[in-house]
């Protein structure tokens, strides 16, 4: 399954998405080993955009014209990621303009490894005629 929207940070740490409906959604992720920490288990960065992409699409998954972004989110890493990941995401509340998520991250021996909070907040997505979103505006007084 395609990305609805393309991320080209995503792209490059090489994400897939397995799934995306009704409040949740499913990633799978296999680091290189340019993506490995001095212990050579997946870092810490790339763990956290991997919850970061998964809850924002559970929560995108709700109302996927609009767009979110992040508003906060609170990690926490239980044991080494190693090799193939998997990412699954849910919407525990959603309101008008926000969702508040939860993120976790299995290895291939089904243990898990890192689970993650998260606020989002939805925005419109503001595309041209080529369909290319526009980037956010952030200049100050908006």
């Amino acid at each position: 399954m395609d990305f609805p929207t393309p991320i080209p940070f995503v792209d490059l740490l090489g994400f897939k998405l397995v799934h995306m409906r009704d409040g949740t959604s499913r990633l799978t992720y296999d680091p290189e080993a340019a993506h490995l920490n001095s212990f050579q288990v997946t870092h810490g960065g790339a763990s956290m955009t991997l919850l970061d992409v998964t809850m924002a699409h559970a929560a995108r998954s709700l109302n996927e014209a609009m767009g979110v972004v992040t508003v906060e989110m609170k990690t926490a890493f239980m044991q080494p990621a190693k090799g193939l990941l998997t990412a699954e995401g849910k919407v525990l509340h959603r309101t008008a303009t926000l969702a508040f998520t939860e993120g976790t991250i299995h290895d291939a021996n089904g243990r898990l490894c890192v689970h993650a909070t998260g606020t989002f907040k939805y925005l419109p997505r503001l595309a041209n005629a080529d369909r290319q979103v526009h980037p956010l505006n952030t200049t100050k007084g908006d």
